[in-house]
Formats: C-alpha cells, structure tokens, sequence
C-alpha cells in the first residue's frame, strides 16, 4: 500500500511493494480493525497507539511479532505491509535513480547466503518478474526483460567447511533459487581458486601458499574479500553478465567507513561507499546503500526467508533478532573490533550509523562512481542527474586514475612511485596503498617477488602494468634528470 497523503511524516518512498505479485510462503498480517470515516472499529482515532503511522488499519509489528520486533525502530511504526513496502522503496528509489538495472542489463546477484544478499536477491527477483509480467502484457514488446543470474563464491580453502554441510547448502542455495517464480536464473558456485586457472588444483595450491604468506589477520581478511571481487568478476565476464549486484547495506558501510580510517584509506574512501563502482571492467551497484541491517533482518523474520549459517546449514529465520548474529562471518582484528564498535554505537543510538554514512557520503566521489554512458537513454540522464548533484566532471576531462595492486583502490598521484623505488626495484610495493603495505605484502623486500608470483592473472598484471607504465615515463624525462656523478655529468 503507498502513502497518499501531503502530510505523511513516516518517512515512506510512497512505493508499491510489488512484493504482492510473487507471494511466498509467509504468514499473512491482518489488521484487527476497520476505518469508517477515519475512525477505527476499536472506538479509537486513526492514530490510536499500536497502529501503523502510515496505513493507520493494521496494528504494528511490534503489535503483531512481539518476538521479531526486539530491536524496535521501525517495527514501532509500521505494519509488516507498509514495512515492506518502505523497505522495497528505498530499494527501487536507489536503482532507479542511478540507472543501476536497465532492460537490456543482465545482473548478476552475489548470494553469500546472509541478509543482506537475500534481501538483494528477493528484491531484484521481484523486479524481473514485475518487468516480465509487463512485456507480456504490452503489445508490441519494445523492452526486453533484464536477465539475473545468482553467484556463490565458494571459500572453503580458506575458510574450511564441513563437506556434508557444505553440500547440503549449496542443495538449499540451489532450491531457493529455482523455487524463485520465472524467469528462471542460472546458479553458479565458483570457487575461489578458479581465479588462478581452470585447474583448481594447481589453483589451491596457489591460494593456499598466497594465504599462508599473510600473517597479519586484518590483511588476511582483506586479501580474502579482495579476492572474492575477482572471483565475481571472471564469472561475470565469462558469462555475459553486465552488472553484479551486491547486498551491502548502510550498516556494513558504517564498518568499512571507521575501518578504512584507521588503516589510512581515507583518500579511496568515497570510491567504496557509493551507489555504482565502475573501476572494475563489470560495474557493481548497491541497491541495498541506504537499508539498515536491522531491516534486512526484520523482513527475513517476517517473510521467512531461509538464510545461511556460516558452517552451512540453513534454516527459516523466525526467531528474534539475536538469531540473526550467528549468521555473520566470524571477524578478527581491526574489521572485528571496528564492528563490536559501531554495534554498540548503535545500541545505544540507533540513528549512529546513517550519521556514519551520511557524514562519510559528504566525500566527493571518483569518476567511476555511476553507471558508463553506453547509449540507454535512461541511464544516461540518471548519469547526468548524478553527475550534477556532485559536480562530476566528465570522464574525458579527467587524468587516469592509478589503482592499488592489490585491492584496486585508488592511489594519490604524489603517491606514485619515485625514481629510487624505480631503480631499486620496489615499483609494485610502491604502488600498493598504504593498507596493502603494511597489511598484506611482506616486510621483507626480497620476499616481495615470490609474493608476487602467488597473485592471480589479473592482479599481478596490474603489477606488470603500474611497472611499465613507471618505466616509460623515465623514458619520457631521462633527458632532464640529473646523473649520480658529482660533476653533474
């Protein structure tokens, strides 16, 4: 139900949850009362307590799932109706105004199993079909359905999983995916060796020496995230995909904004906490940007929908919300204490972290922050809207920015590499932010190369690249240095 009234103060998106056309398995929330005239059955007015600020018929949540609505928010507010459909708002609100999902796109979702990914997931699939549901009723067919296909990445070498349990999730993660009303979507489950060759194998190996030479927690943490964005994208390049969908959410920003601070990111910051990021050859939005974990949790409660454990296993969540915290991958290090933190920031003020992300999105964003122009008209004026509200310049009238080898982020250009690291042969750990330096690659300078041979293709050709890139333009300002000699000659 949307919101039609000029006084509304719920802070709705006034949206359909179009949620309604692909019902599932989900108790169903009535109201207990009837309006007549503005005025309920129960004897009271329409803004009696218990009701919902936004339809003011159906009682709240916390009315209505005692137990789900522990956490309080927005399950004081809202009925499970106009939850969702608050919820799917800011969700299609976030797509639709930084042209994330075209008709001719085809998305690929990344299903960690967790809320997040879900919602992502539940949200996108409902998109598809509304937009199918339309192109069979329009007479002459003009745009197409976009397609979506599901991605789990499979870090069992790293992270090991019971075998049994792993193969009854993945069976689970398979049948949430084909029980999705079509189109139907194709389920991948790539390993994250597969990165090295398609002999996964000689890939393990790889992987495993490359995490071993890692000591440091936080950078082996990292490393492993890094990685799981390559592993995303040579499956999405592999298979056609235009767009890979994450569920990060504002919560998960909130964390990544104070850990990029105190591991001295601050200058690539803004690159990672926006809409769209098209550093990567496939672009990767976040439909899920301005969503509470908290939401996400609530609506996995209310819909029933199955999440997964991290040993594997799945189950219905429809518990409290202290359910969902077994749900999180265990974190140790600087990412484990910065999240304790802002869990606790937002207990005691649940307002902590969109005033996290909100101060954090005052940053300007990078030339890659939004969608490329490829002839949609759609997107492109979403791109030209975007592009005014923060003074973007256009692609042409800016430098090439220089990415980290590591983790992609991009560099300072009075950070660059000097002439020394050039002639010492230190240009690849001169090119690598300041986290990967001291977090990831080894103190050691003469263990940097058998370092290097243990990344990935596309990883160690960035190195390659930063090197000859470095290598040229000595060559272009040899004439105008000055030689080592004391007479200057």
């Amino acid at each position: 139900m949307s919101c039609n009234s000029g006084t509304c103060e719920s802070g709705c998106y006034r949206e359909e949850y179009s949620g309604d056309d692909v019902r599932h398995d989900r108790p169903l929330v009535t109201g207990n009362c009837q309006e007549s005239n503005g005025v309920s059955s129960r004897g009271g007015d329409s803004n009696s307590p218990g009701l919902c600020i936004k339809c003011k018929v159906n009682e709240t949540i916390v009315s209505t799932h005692p137990a789900i609505a522990a956490g309080g928010g927005d399950c004081i507010r809202f009925c499970a109706d106009c939850f969702r459909s608050n919820l799917f708002g800011k969700f299609r609100f976030a797509v639709t105004s930084n042209a994330m999902i075209s008709p001719s796109d085809n998305v690929l979702v990344a299903f960690s199993g967790g809320p997040g990914s879900r919602v992502a997931l539940q949200f996108v699939h409902e998109m598809q079909h509304k937009s199918q549901k339309n192109f069979d009723a329009s007479r002459d067919r003009s745009l197409p359905v976009f397609g979506v296909g599901v991605a789990y990445i499979d870090e069992s070498i790293i992270s090991p999983i019971p075998s049994n349990d792993f193969d009854s999730g993945i069976d689970e993660m398979k049948l949430i995916v084909s029980s999705l009303a079509p189109p139907s979507k194709q389920f991948f489950v790539i390993p994250t060796e597969s990165i090295y060759s398609p002999d996964c194998a000689a890939g393990r190996d790889q992987l495993t020496k490359l995490a071993s030479a890692v000591s440091d927690v936080t950078g082996k943490e990292d490393l492993v995230e890094h990685l799981r964005m390559l592993s995303l994208q040579k499956i999405a390049t592999e298979n056609g995909y235009t767009k890979i969908v994450l569920g990060t959410c504002t919560s998960r920003i909130a964390c990544h904004v104070l850990e990029a601070t105190v591991k001295g990111q601050g200058f690539s910051l803004s690159a990672d906490i926006q809409y769209v990021d098209a550093r990567w050859e496939i672009p990767v939005v976040l439909p899920l940007r301005d969503c509470l974990s908290e939401e996400l949790n609530t609506l996995c409660n209310l819909d029933r929908l199955k999440l997964l454990l991290h040993d594997g296993s799945f189950f219905y969540c429809q518990d409290s919300l202290r359910t969902i915290d077994v749900l999180q991958q265990p974190r140790s290090g600087i990412n484990g204490l910065i999240a304790s933190f802002v869990k606790l920031l937002q207990q005691e003020n649940p307002s902590r972290e969109s005033t996290i992300v909100r101060t954090a999105g005052k940053l300007t964003p990078f030339c890659f922050n939004r969608i490329p122009e490829v002839g949609d008209d759609n997107g492109h004026l979403a791109s030209q809207r975007r592009q005014k509200k923060y003074n973007l310049k256009p692609n042409e009238s800016l430098p090439p920015e220089s990415f980290c080898i590591i983790c992609n982020s991009p560099l300072k250009k009075t950070g660059s590499a000097t002439f020394n690291d050039i002639d010492n042969g230190e240009t690849r750990a001169a090119a690598a932010c300041s986290s990967c330096q001291y977090q990831i690659l080894p103190k050691d300078p003469s263990s940097l190369e058998y370092f290097y041979s243990l990344l990935p293709r596309s990883m160690s050709a960035r190195a390659r690249d930063g090197n000859i890139s470095h290598e040229l333009l000595r060559d272009q300002i040899k004439d105008y240095l000055l030689s080592d000699s004391n007479d200057g000659t």
